[in-house]
């Protein structure tokens, strides 16, 4: 028995020996302590492992009978107490695999975990090593916030015997994982080949798209048959497309893309489709001053200009009949496949205004309506039938002589007025205001005023041969230059002066030619006067 104790104690002895500070074995979980997890290294008493090296759900994993690999950290003889390490011996494990990955350039799996002024630190196996910003990417990094947390692969690009200098890469990564995509991507690079790629960038005149390893511009012109604001409007970055090499250029690298090659152009068959006459329905997609757009369907666009909008002769701006989204019918009125040009028209689908005219109207109706113009000529009337009426400035009075309508008629007034003509094949009416009353030179006129008669008027305007005065507010008469005293006939304009009151007497009344002409000579001094002559008694 004792020989076997002496054997027993050889033993310790030897391992005693063998264990010492630095020392990485493998040892077995015997328990896990509040302190510490207690493991057997084969030694005469356990080593201890401190329990905060643990992680928490690496504490939770671990069980009885879990063999760990530790480094001896301490050893008290006296008490026989051995202290572990595992953290220490994972750290020397990953410095010996890092020398042998820096040693052979193979890459190393790591995670950037935060941004530190000129790049990032990466835990590599459980050690921190450096990233400089430029070697984070293979493009300028414009948000470096977005990097954290990335798991990557890296190149190791220093590491010095110490390991308190690690430099890693991960653009050489990128740089050569690129670099294959590229040689595998050339193979296929042909002049209208179809290919998947992912949009990388977004600009006002395109999209560049990575087709694996070399990017191509998909220009905002190739994008869509239809209309097109923005790429945005049909791709974000990250997207993966098909699009269609359309050129390439082995000497220069420029790869040129097209996606709405994918369909063929809806215009080449546009003849056919959209014949003149025919009804289309489709979504107003852009107003302008001059008319509104109309898709009809994807790639093509048809313009309704404002003259189509409506029959009104002034129709409104196009915002007033219609809205961006809203889908409205419209009717073929020409198509231009070289032009590539659709041009619509609204009010073809509506009553055209003259038809209604014919149906509702008969010379001789009374209408009413609001002046639209005043011109030299005349005056023009809007009817509700959207049409205009003209009333000429001979058709305004029976009796006075008016230069220019707005004497008496003014822009937004309504008024009154009788159907003279219509003409609805050159598109006119005309309408007469004075015919709303009967003609006084056929009834009032001749009853009222006589040869001789002596009346009292006001001056209207003086000409080279005579003065045209205003007969009680009823008609107009001439005195004529040669019933007029002479001294007072060299300046007409100095001695009558508009609105003077006169007494005149009618020497001629012409009923056909409408007229009445007065003399100044050997007329009463006064009304009174003339009565008295009339009648003495």
């Amino acid at each position: 028995m004792e020989t076997q104790d002496n054997g027993i104690e050889e033993l310790y002895e030897k391992t005693f020996h063998k264990v010492h500070s630095g020392l990485i074995i493998k040892g077995e979980v015997v328990t896990k302590m509040s302190d510490s997890v207690v493991v057997d290294i084969g030694y005469k008493s356990e080593g201890f492992i401190p329990i905060d090296e643990f992680k928490p759900e690496e504490l939770e994993a671990v069980k009885i009978g879990d063999e760990l690999e530790v480094m001896v950290t301490r050893v008290n003889d006296n008490e026989g107490i051995v202290s572990l390490s595992i953290e220490r011996a994972r750290k020397v494990k990953a410095i010996e695999q890092l020398q042998d990955i820096y040693k052979d350039e193979k890459p190393v799996e790591g995670k950037i975990t935060s941004k530190v002024k000129g790049g990032f630190y990466v835990d590599i196996l459980g050690l921190q090593a450096f990233m400089p910003g430029s070697q984070a990417d293979i493009k300028p990094i414009k948000d470096p916030d977005k990097l954290i947390g990335i798991k990557s692969k890296f190149r190791i690009l220093k590491l010095n015997s110490k390991l308190t200098n690690i430099v890693v890469s991960r653009r050489v990564i990128l740089e050569k994982e690129r670099e294959s995509l590229r040689t595998e991507t050339l193979k296929n690079l042909k002049d209208d080949a179809v290919m998947e790629g992912v949009v990388k960038n977004i600009t006002d005149y395109g999209v560049f798209v990575d087709l694996g390893g070399i990017d191509g511009l998909l220009h905002i012109s190739d994008i869509s048959w239809g209309r097109i604001t923005h790429p945005s409007e049909f791709f974000t970055i990250g997207d993966t497309i098909e699009v269609i090499i359309l050129k390439y250029n082995p000497e220069t690298d420029k790869v040129t893309l097209g996606f709405k090659q994918k369909k063929p152009d809806p215009w080449m068959e546009i003849q056919e489709k959209y014949p003149v006459g025919k009804k289309v329905e489709g979504k107003v997609v852009s107003i302008t001053d001059y008319g509104a757009f109309l898709e009809v369907e994807e790639g093509v666009e048809g313009l309704i200009h404002v003259s189509e909008l409506d029959w009104s002769q002034r129709p409104k701006h196009p915002s007033k009949y219609l809205d961006i989204g809203e889908t409205v019918e419209a009717q073929v009125i020409k198509v231009d496949s070289d032009e590539r040009r659709l041009s619509l028209s609204i009010r073809e689908l509506k009553t055209k205004p003259w038809d209604l005219v014919v149906e509702r109207y008969t010379v001789g109706d009374k209408v009413s309506g609001k002046i639209r113009t005043l011109t030299d000529f005349g005056a023009f009337v809007g009817l509700p039938e959207g049409i205009d009426g003209l009333i000429h400035i001979s058709d305004i009075s029976w009796t006075k002589h008016i230069k220019h309508p707005s004497e008496v008629l003014k822009k937004g007034q309504k008024v009154e007025a009788v159907i003279l003509k219509i003409e609805p094949d050159q598109e006119k009416m005309a309408l007469g205001v004075k015919q709303l009353t009967d003609d006084p030179w056929n009834t009032v006129i001749p009853e009222k005023y006589h040869l001789g008669d002596e009346v009292t008027c006001k001056v209207l305007r003086t000409t080279d041969f005579g003065i045209f005065a205003d007969i009680d507010n009823e008609v107009e008469g001439l005195i004529y230059s040669s019933e007029i005293d002479p001294d007072r006939v060299q300046s007409l304009e100095d001695n009558f002066k508009e609105g003077d009151e006169l007494r005149a007497r009618i020497i001629k009344i012409e009923l056909e030619e409408r007229k009445i002409g007065l003399s100044l000579k050997n007329v009463s001094s006064s009304k009174e006067e003339s009565e008295a002559i009339e009648d003495p008694e």
